[in-house]
């Protein structure tokens, strides 16, 4: 896997939220999934350490995620950030573009 380059911190990245559903194929052997599983853990300590996953939740009793990621733009976040991910050809991806709301509690 291609590791995505940590970003200088003159560079400002947008923030998404991205609805992920994977759905294994029919007939994948296990070994399959559980070596893309691992690949997948791995894949995503480096997309925090990079800054561009800041948070991953799984709603309760659901098989997707959602999380907040950072990228340049929605292409960058597609082709060098999510693309990246050794699920990505079972996953399906949601993406909404946000930015801070101005009574964001974070923000006060």
């Amino acid at each position: 896997m291609a590791s995505v380059a940590p970003r200088s911190h003159d560079e400002v990245m947008r923030e998404f939220i991205v609805e992920i559903t994977t759905t294994i194929p029919d007939g994948t052997p296990q070994s399959e999934v559980d070596s893309r599983r691992a690949a997948e853990a791995v894949r995503a300590k480096e997309l925090t350490a990079s800054g561009n996953l800041v948070r991953l939740w799984r709603p309760i009793g659901e098989l997707r995620s959602i999380g907040l990621w950072r990228a340049e733009d929605e292409a960058d976040l597609h082709s060098h950030v999510l693309g990246t991910l050794p699920l990505s050809p079972w996953m399906k991806f949601d993406v909404t573009a946000v930015q801070s709301h101005p009574n964001d509690p974070g923000r006060l």
